[in-house]
This record gives C-alpha cells, structure tokens and sequence, in this order.
C-alpha cells in the first residue's frame, strides 16, 4: 500500500514501511505507467492560513519530487483516467475538475477544464471514464438549510451529469469498490467550518454509505 503525509511510503505486511520520497502531501495517485503524482498546497488549512496556489510533483525513482503543474486552487481527489493517458484533479476552491494529458516521462500537458460549477474533494473515476465528484449545491456551500447534506454525482468530460446521490451528511470523498467494483462508498461526516474541524474528527462522527454504481471501476 502506497501512502501520503509527511513522506510518501510503501507499506507491506509484516515489515516497516519504506519511504519512497521524503516530501508528502495531500492526494496521491498512480498512474499505469508506474508515475506517482501527489499534490499539496503549503499553508495551513485547518489552522487557518491564507491560502496559496496549490502543486502537482511526480515523486521520481530515486524519490526526488519534480513539480509538473502548479496555480491549483486548494489541489485535493486526483485520479488517472482508464486508459492511462490522463490525470484529472478536484480544484476545491475553484469548484471544478482540471485535466491534464500525461506525457511519455509523466509530465503534465494540454490543461483543461474537465467540469465546473462542483464542489469536488475527494474523487473516483469508473471503468468508462465517469468521475464521481461533490456538488456545490448543499447546504454547506450555499447556506440554504433546505439544500441537500451532501451530494454526489457522476460527470463526464465537459460537464454532462449521468447520475446523483443526495446524503444527509456532507460528503468528502467517494471510492468504487466491493464486489467486482460495483459499488460506490460515499465517507459522510459533520461540517461546520474549517473552525470545528478538529472538534469534530475528535468525535469520529464520520460514516460510509453504500450504493450501487451505475459503472464499475476498472478491473
């Protein structure tokens, strides 16, 4: 299992993990090719900091980082497209997910707008190429206490919705999993502002929900 914080590691059963870069960050994603991209945003988030244009790095095989995109508003869910040849990234500030092709020595090129008008944070991409994303529409991005907790729907390149689900809770990140990738889990928890976060991690309120998928994910 690969895995981001403070460093990028390499954990095996039975053994300690090995650190693969020595510079984590927030997300993290392997393409097929072998390139892992991670990406961060250097201010303090839940303590508050002004926020600043967030990076994309692809952590190199003597664990050296190469940055290949940068100007990323609040970088978070990154996933690779089904064939391997692009990477799309949530923009949570921005409100949209931005693609990217990825070239033969895992430079990032040709930067476009996947979808906007969301909300998105942590991401999942079916076996067609459909991303489940977060919706700006909820009562947290709005205000509006008759707007759904949270919602998600699948996208497609250039904006077109296929599917939505609507949670009580607000909902932060989606993966496709159980039998034969059939099945979206949706992690839910509290929000009441960058503020409380602490507070209400502390009170480990988070739930998974499940749901059937549309589409499953790439075997």
């Amino acid at each position: 299992m690969l895995t981001t914080g403070p460093d990028v590691s390499v954990h095996v059963p039975d053994a300690a993990p090995t650190v693969r870069s020595g510079r984590g960050g927030n997300e993290i994603v392997v393409a097929p090719q072998g390139y892992i991209y991670v990406n961060g945003a250097d201010f303090d988030f839940v303590g508050g900091g002004a926020p600043v244009p967030g990076w994309i790095s692809i952590v190199e095989p003597d664990g050296r980082h190469r940055q290949v995109a940068g100007d990323i508003d609040f970088p978070n869910g990154m996933v690779i497209t089904p064939d391997g040849t692009t990477l799309v990234i949530s923009e949570s500030m921005g409100g949209r997910l931005t693609a990217f092709d990825i070239a033969d020595d895992g430079s990032l090129t040709g930067r476009r707008i996947w979808a906007e008008g969301l909300g998105p944070d942590g991401i999942c991409i079916d076996a067609d190429g459909g991303i489940w994303a977060q919706t700006a529409d909820t009562a947290a991005h709005t205000g509006d206490p008759a707007a759904p907790g949270g919602a998600c729907v699948r996208v497609l390149e250039g904006g077109e919705i296929t599917h939505r689900v609507k949670t009580e809770l607000p909902c932060f990140s989606c993966a496709l999993g159980g039998a034969g990738g059939r099945q979206l889990l949706l992690l839910c928890n509290e929000f009441g502002g960058v503020d409380q976060m602490v507070e209400v991690q502390a009170r480990r309120s988070a739930r998974v929900l499940v749901v059937d998928a549309p589409v499953p994910r790439e075997s």
